[in-house]
């Protein structure tokens, strides 16, 4: 008897199984080319706005990432040396003045997590340049994911067009990484007395 269920129970089992599997067609006479043709690939396109959003907010994150690995070091070893010219790769123009703002700040706090959120990313017209901006804001955490505070920061940009390139693809670097003083622009003003 307790055989004959287990045979009855299996044969119930391997009978759900196989009708599970059929696959019902939807439209049963349509080929799979007619099907594959019919698709549609829906696929996200950025603008330039958003694109450009995407990249700062990313840019920012890697140099703030890459700031508290370089200062939670000895700052003397060869990792440390990396990293820091690593950082250095995302700046057009650095200096020891360069990071003097961002690592004094993270040192202060004793920051060992940094996160970037709300972006907001905007240009002034300044006589005929350009000028590229982002605020955006950090939140700080310490020893044993301690929060230490959400801050608004910001930074300035530049867009430098590759020239032997036939598409427009531009190379991004910060000009300054948390200063309230913008830099001026590369084109001189002309002699002052």
């Amino acid at each position: 008897m307790k055989t004959i269920s287990n045979i009855l129970f299996s044969a119930i089992l391997i009978g759900i199984i196989m009708i599970s599997c059929i696959k019902k067609d939807d439209n049963p006479g349509q080929s799979d080319l007619e099907k594959l043709r019919n698709t549609n690939n829906i696929t996200v396109k950025m603008d330039s706005a958003q694109a450009i959003n995407a990249i700062t907010m990313q840019k920012v994150q890697d140099v703030l990432d890459l700031s508290t690995l370089y200062l939670s070091g000895q700052k003397n070893t060869e990792i440390d040396t990396a990293i820091y010219s690593k950082i250095e790769k995302y700046f057009q123009k650095s200096d020891s003045t360069t990071f003097k703002d961002l690592f004094k700040e993270l040192e202060s706090l004793n920051v060992k997590k940094v996160k970037v959120s709300n972006i907001n990313v905007f240009q002034k017209i300044k006589e005929k340049d350009t000028l590229h901006f982002a605020k955006f804001n950090v939140e700080y955490t310490g020893e044993k994911n301690k929060k230490i505070g959400n801050f608004e920061r910001n930074a300035q940009y530049t867009l430098v067009s590759k020239p032997d390139q036939k598409n427009k693809e531009f190379k991004f670097y910060f000009v300054k990484f948390y200063s309230d003083k913008p830099e001026k622009d590369s084109t001189s003003a002309g002699i002052t007395k």
